[in-house]
């Protein structure tokens, strides 16, 4: 992705699933987890029989396992950090290992600050070498140091989180999975405003039923993977209500629908990406159509090379490969791009 200017004395660089920003009148660099959006287009195909990259060895709790991956996210080496959920542990896995390592959590279940409680997404706020976690049970937003942290910090508590997204100037965005709501944070704020929902439960165009994840495109659009609802939703920055831009055709299996869907993520074209749950796939909707397309997966829930079985995260690298999560599969499967 080329430069883009901001101000005469602002710009940023994306690369991998960052976004840098450089401003001259400071001497200070912030670097935020803002996904870079590799050059996609609709010609573009992945190898279907997918590599695994961290666990899938089984469930359980050794260096070599996982126990129901949610959310991951990946920086600019192919280093994987992953929300191993039933472990109430961040894990990192290096490109190439074969065993991850504890970066946050790993000591049970809790509420302490070295402890986590059943975490569902992390991301990577690099101005500060940190993990941003979403520590669900525990209702709070934790900041996790990378580089051997010993104990994470409180930055937004009393919150149903889920998904998390970082825009390019730092506020954070949280789906609340409790009170059907996207809200907004300035990073030491404890309040945040309503960007998404906020009108209760249910199918109006103004509502969410339980949003799982959220991704922030460039323009600060928010996209937001209703799960009850069966469908992923755009609100416009500022807008009242939301547009739906794939499902919403009931819980099914056509490429009409969706079924639970997860992870999200957006491409620069506007091309939707989605973890679809209990399909055990991953499908593609291009701006304003009218049905998705299979990418991956979609042969049936299963542990072989070319199934999912309840794909949760959905993340990119700079190259375009996709990387999956599998809740059932305890696994993370790499997607690789087909080279032309």
């Amino acid at each position: 992705m080329p430069i883009k200017t901001l101000l005469s004395s602002r710009f940023i660089f994306a690369f991998n699933d960052e976004i840098t920003i450089f401003d001259t009148n400071v001497t200070s660099i912030l670097l935020t987890s803002f996904a870079e959006n590799p050059t996609l287009n609709e010609n573009t195909k992945w190898v279907l029989d997918g590599v695994t990259v961290a666990g899938g060895n089984g469930v359980g709790i050794r260096m070599n396992q996982l126990s129901v991956p949610l959310g991951l996210c990946i920086d600019g080496n192919q280093t994987v950090y992953i929300a191993d959920y039933s472990n109430h542990r961040i894990m990192e896995w290096k490109y190439g290992v074969t065993a991850g390592r504890v970066v946050a959590g790993g000591k049970g279940g809790g509420n302490r600050t070295d402890q986590l409680s059943y975490p569902v997404h992390v991301i990577i706020d690099r101005g500060r070498n940190n993990l941003i976690i979403s520590d669900y049970i525990n209702k709070r937003i934790v900041r996790w140091s990378r580089e051997n942290g010993t104990g994470g910090e409180v930055i937004i508590s009393n919150v149903g989180c889920w998904g998390l997204a970082l825009d390019d100037v730092g506020f954070i965005y949280i789906a609340d999975y409790d009170k059907h709501e996207v809200r907004r944070y300035r990073m030491g704020e404890n309040q945040g405003t309503i960007v998404a929902g906020g009108n209760g439960a249910g199918t109006g165009l103004n509502q969410l039923n339980h949003p799982r994840y959220v991704f922030v495109d460039e323009d600060h659009s928010i996209y937001v993977s209703d799960e009850i609802n069966h469908r992923v939703m755009k609100w416009i920055e500022g807008a009242k209500q939301g547009i739906i831009v794939a499902g919403g055709e009931g819980s099914g299996n056509s490429l009409t629908q969706l079924s639970n869907p997860y992870g999200v993520f957006v491409d620069h074209s506007g091309t939707v990406y989605v973890a679809d749950g209990s399909n055990h796939r991953i499908v593609r909707w291009y701006r304003g159509a009218t049905q998705g397309e299979v990418i991956v997966g979609g042969h049936g829930p299963g542990n072989q090379s070319n199934q999912l079985n309840t794909p949760f995260g959905l993340s990119f690298d700079r190259e375009g490969n996709i990387y999956v999560s599998e809740h059932s599969n305890h696994r993370v499967q790499k997607f690789n791009i087909q080279k032309r």
